[in-house]
């Protein structure tokens, strides 16, 4: 089982990028650029990697090679998005790696490419990639090319470094002593152990909502891998497990004019099996609810409104302040009620919520920004 931690060490070891492993800052899927960028190289490393698997680490200082880390992302779909434009896709993988000197709500994404032994190509034109372009590495960097020989160059070095990121004992139990300690009581942190060989931890705080139990704040963790399975600030999950399997139900609390109910967005089942490995599949469940037309028009043109304020920089009222923590779920509301420039609405808000002393705005748009990410891909 390999630690993806240690991993990330191992290939960050290699200091320059190369034609089995990339890193980069940010993944920036929201845009045209940022996502054919991402399609590109995983083209390029696919094809330059037809019997290994191969990398890409998110989270990283180009020059310096320091670790900064992103925000948790758990876009499920994002095989979709691979689908969808390579001819061969590889299974892909990301995974948010989690690193003791971070701060709570950051990780290190790894995006791991599996080998197929099949050219790899671009099956519709992308930003300024046109359709049918196939890119291989060659050195740091994915170019395009006319043709390709598919042939084994990196099996071996690939090899020694995932064989060098193998769990243990001690890093096992570091982890989970890690985990524990660091949410003490108020998160209830806790862990279950499945066939002898995986263990789940998990902290969040647990409350009751018309006999429902739910729980928020919660951060949950493979520790064999030192994969974060989940974490969210904001939104609710309710938690079950057997002696098979670690499910997950993720809700999200919707609503006007103070009127909220809760929608469950996705449920993710962790299977582990006895053979040591592990199956993880997720479900969306949201079904989009539906309000009154008249009502949020009033309510997205309030929040142009708010949104004109703070573009011209002009002083906002208590009232103001209160709208603005409700914001990003208003425009989410309307975005899902046929109100097609409230994305582009959200897009615009996000700078300028991040300039406030106030941060809970911002990071609410960036979670609305996930949600509406899931149901897109789905």
């Amino acid at each position: 089982m390999i630690n993806k931690r240690l991993l990330i060490k191992n290939l960050l070891a290699y200091n320059d990028e190369n034609s089995f492993y990339d890193k980069k800052v940010q993944l920036n899927l929201n845009s045209k650029e940022g996502k054919a960028k991402f399609l590109k190289h995983v083209c390029a490393l696919s094809n330059s990697n037809p019997d290994n698997n191969s990398y890409i680490v998110i989270g990283i200082e180009d020059e310096t090679n320091k670790i900064i880390g992103v925000d948790f992302f758990d876009d499920s779909k994002i095989q979709n998005l691979v689908n969808a434009y390579l001819a061969n896709p590889p299974k892909i993988q990301y995974e948010n790696v989690a690193f003791p000197r971070l701060s709570r709500h950051k990780v290190v994404g790894l995006v791991t490419i599996n080998p197929i032994p099949s050219i790899t190509s671009l099956i519709k034109g992308t930003w300024k990639y046109k359709k049918n372009t196939i890119f291989i590495r060659r050195g740091s960097n994915s170019i395009p090319t006319e043709h390709v020989i598919l042939k084994n160059t990196n099996k071996a070095v690939v090899s020694a470094i995932e064989k060098n990121a193998v769990n243990n004992i001690e890093l096992t139990l570091n982890s989970v002593f890690n985990f524990i300690d660091t949410y003490k009581k108020e998160l209830s942190p806790t862990y279950k152990v499945f066939k002898d060989q995986f263990i789940v931890c998990w902290a969040g705080i647990k409350k009751e909502v018309d006999g429902e139990i739910y729980y928020s704040r919660v951060d949950i963790e493979l520790i064999n891998e030192q994969v974060r399975l989940f974490y969210s600030d904001l939104d609710d999950v309710q938690i079950q497990y057997n002696e098979q399997s670690f499910i997950i139900t993720e809700f999200i609390q919707l609503g006007i004019q103070q009127d909220f109910t809760y929608y469950p967005l996705e449920k993710t089942i962790i299977h582990f099996k006895d053979n040591g490995k592990h199956d993880i599949a997720s479900e969306l469940l949201f079904e989009p609810p539906q309000f009154d037309p008249i009502v949020l028009k009033h309510i997205y043109n309030s929040n142009n409104a708010l949104l004109e304020k703070l573009k011209k920089a002009l002083p906002l009222t208590k009232n103001d302040r209160n709208d603005l923590e409700q914001l990003p779920t208003s425009y989410l509301i309307c975005s899902l009620n046929g109100f097609t420039n409230a994305k582009e609405k959200l897009s615009e808000i996000k700078p300028l919520l991040r300039k406030l002393e106030n941060k809970s705005p911002y990071i609410k748009v960036k979670e609305t920004e996930r949600i509406l990410r899931k149901i897109k891909y789905n």
